[in-house]
């Protein structure tokens, strides 16, 4: 059985992260959605809520739950695919300057941890311009940011911003 992480902030999920979900179950027997509680950073939206809006969006895109898995984690990624025993981490792609970050932190991730490998997924052509970062400015002067982001995040993103 394979298991896969896919790590992120997902401050908020966005239907490009959902893509990439959706593929990476359809290789992988099982994919931990590693929500990062980094106590360094100061996301929009708390750990709890990203997890709950994660489930949501994945039960209401019919998503098979009992093969994904969303839990949260500091630390190394690699530490966190060895404690799951995961062999893979899961990343998308979206341009050539996500590849050429990516590529460092796959090397680095596999001279700490030789067997667990980098899988890239190229993120859907309609939502190759979306970013958490984009859609939480988009948002915050007002914007529709809906064809961006599962229903789910809509209000708790709504709400973090209104309580700023």
């Amino acid at each position: 059985m394979t298991t896969a992480v896919y790590p992120g902030s997902f401050d908020p999920i966005t239907n490009g992260h959902l893509d990439i979900i959706g593929r990476a179950a359809s290789v992988f027997d099982t994919v931990v959605i590693g929500v990062l509680a980094n106590p360094r950073k100061t996301p929009l939206l708390s750990v709890e809520t990203r997890i709950a809006v994660i489930e949501a969006a994945l039960r209401d895109a019919g998503a098979a739950m009992d093969r994904l898995v969303v839990t949260s984690f500091d630390g190394l990624t690699v530490d966190f695919c060895q404690a799951r025993q995961a062999s893979a981490i899961v990343r998308g792609l979206r341009a050539i300057s996500d590849f050429e970050t990516e590529m460092q932190l796959a090397h680095n991730n596999r001279v700490l941890a030789p067997a667990v490998d980098t899988v890239f997924f190229m993120t859907s052509v309609e939502n190759g311009y979306v970013s958490s970062s984009l859609v939480k400015e988009i948002a915050s002067f007002g914007g529709d940011v809906s064809s961006m982001v599962p229903a789910a995040a809509l209000g708790p993103l709504r709400e973090a911003l209104a309580s700023r």
